[in-house]
């Protein structure tokens, strides 16, 4: 099986939500299922379902997030040469050639991408498109919106 690449920040960011999920999430569902069976008759015991349907939902969280950390190819930016090519894990400062606007997104697996973070995934069209180049390139990418063009202003490795 391929593996994913992921920061270390992403696999400790996973860690402690499979964590929280194994020893606080979980329990505390077995006890509304313990408390659900002690108010009687199952069958018509709304809090006792509900409670059995979040373990299940907690269950396959757990498992899901398992799977994602042993398939996982954790990759660690401050062990990786500076050599100010864009790779994975490094962060990017862009500048919109057309518009002049400025942008910086740091590039992590698929499981870790948050725009709203300047996290994209190494799988989108941005992150495709600046892998390999260096500081001073201009790239063009094509968006949704169009083709874009976009200047490496910096790449960090931090």
């Amino acid at each position: 099986m391929n593996k994913t690449p992921m920061t270390v920040e992403g696999e400790h960011n996973l860690r402690e939500e499979l964590e929280n999920l194994k020893k606080i999430e979980r329990p505390a569902v077995i006890e509304a299922i313990a408390e659900a069976r002690a108010h009687g008759d199952l069958k018509e015991n709304a809090e006792y379902h509900a409670a059995r349907e979040k373990q299940g939902f907690i269950e396959a969280q757990i498992a899901d997030m398992e799977n994602k950390l042993a398939n996982a190819q954790v990759i660690d930016i401050k062990a990786i040469p500076k050599t100010g090519k864009v790779v994975f894990a490094t962060t990017v400062e862009l500048i919109n050639v057309d518009n002049d606007e400025t942008m910086e997104y740091k590039i992590v697996g698929e499981n870790e991408a948050d725009v709203n973070q300047g996290k994209i995934s190494i799988t989108s069209p941005i992150a495709r498109a600046l892998i390999g180049k260096e500081e001073g390139e201009v790239v063009d990418v094509k968006t949704p919106g169009g083709q874009v063009s976009y200047e490496i202003v910096e790449v960090k490795y931090i």
